[in-house]
């Protein structure tokens, strides 16, 4: 795709033109554009020492009516920001940086733009992964995201006050069923619950958006912070390195792992909203870990323990 667009923007390109603008040897741009021809596309070669390789007739190709909104589609599905398998990261990063320099030049911005306003995030609020749903708004916020243009935003809250504001829209997160717009405005960084907007309209005027500003890294401390609200309650604990693991699969972002003890475990916190349920979700991992506190949490691990004990008492060997 990259070639394609290289050949129908400068109409000729030699083999270290494309190797050196998509970061590959001449080798293999070599192959890749021989592989063309195979694949039923119009290229032919120039030899001499002004020769290089064209389109037959200065053919296009499907390719060519890709507009501004395709290529922010293309960038927003697979940017950098959204939820691609880890392992495949730095490769779909590498070849959208080598991508973005075939575009025409009136693209390039909003495709990099689109690239980073969106993160997915599949895991819900202390449950499990839901596929989110697209909300009534959610296209226009994301164009202003993209286009980096004020809103005068429309919202009803969970009181159901309805109020309008201003906002800079930063980026889109969609979390578990539910999409987020980060945004700032006079107060502040804000979130706002895209299917609680009622309401978007774009006042044309530009985003001021912090230079330093990574979505990804502003969604993790914002999903951080309402964690602690959810669960402000901490055990603390020590725990054998091998069930470090075992804790991380059974409480994901409520496990906080420190560093070693002198006798080779290791201190965790482990957050909760409940002391009595909290103890019923350690009470099980005795083999692994040992509470330190708080005594409340301790206390209901006793009562725990001693209920056991007297339902099913002690077998004889």
């Amino acid at each position: 795709m990259a070639i394609l667009l290289l050949l129908q923007h400068r109409e000729q390109v030699t083999a270290a033109e494309v190797a050196r603008e998509l970061e590959i040897s001449e080798r293999t741009a070599r192959r890749d554009l021989d592989a063309l021809g195979m694949a039923g596309v119009p290229v032919y070669s120039v030899q001499g020492r002004r020769g290089g390789w064209r389109l037959v007739g200065g053919a296009r190709t499907d390719l060519s009516g890709l507009t501004a909104s395709e290529a922010r589609a293309l960038f927003l599905v697979a940017g950098p920001a959204s939820s691609v398998t880890p392992a495949l990261k730095p490769a779909l990063k590498a070849a959208l940086r080598k991508l973005v320099h075939a575009l025409p030049e009136p693209f390039r911005a909003q495709a990099e733009a689109a690239a980073s306003s969106l993160v997915t995030d599949p895991q819900r609020w202390g449950s499990r992964r839901v596929e989110p749903r697209p909300p009534r708004f959610l296209d226009e916020l994301q164009d202003a995201v993209i286009r980096g243009v004020q809103v005068r935003l429309g919202y009803t809250d969970r009181d159901r006050s309805e109020t309008e504001r201003t906002v800079h829209p930063l980026g889109i997160v969609a979390k578990g069923p539910s999409w987020y717009l980060v945004a700032d405005t006079g107060t502040g960084r804000r979130t706002f619950r895209i299917d609680r907007v009622s309401s978007v309209d774009p006042t044309g005027d530009p985003v001021h958006r912090p230079d330093d500003f990574d979505l990804a890294q502003s969604w993790r401390a914002i999903a951080d912070e309402v964690e602690r609200k959810r669960t402000p309650l901490e055990a603390r604990a020590i725990c054998a390195p091998h069930g470090i693991d075992v804790l991380r699969m059974g409480f994901g972002a409520r496990l906080v792992v420190g560093g070693p003890t002198p006798d080779g475990r290791v201190e965790v916190v482990i957050r909760g909203n409940d002391e009595h349920l909290l103890a019923g979700e350690l009470a099980g991992l005795v083999a692994y870990l040992e509470v330190t506190g708080p005594p409340g949490v301790r206390d209901h691990l006793a009562s725990i323990g001693n209920a056991l004990a007297e339902r099913y008492g002690v077998y004889p060997d």
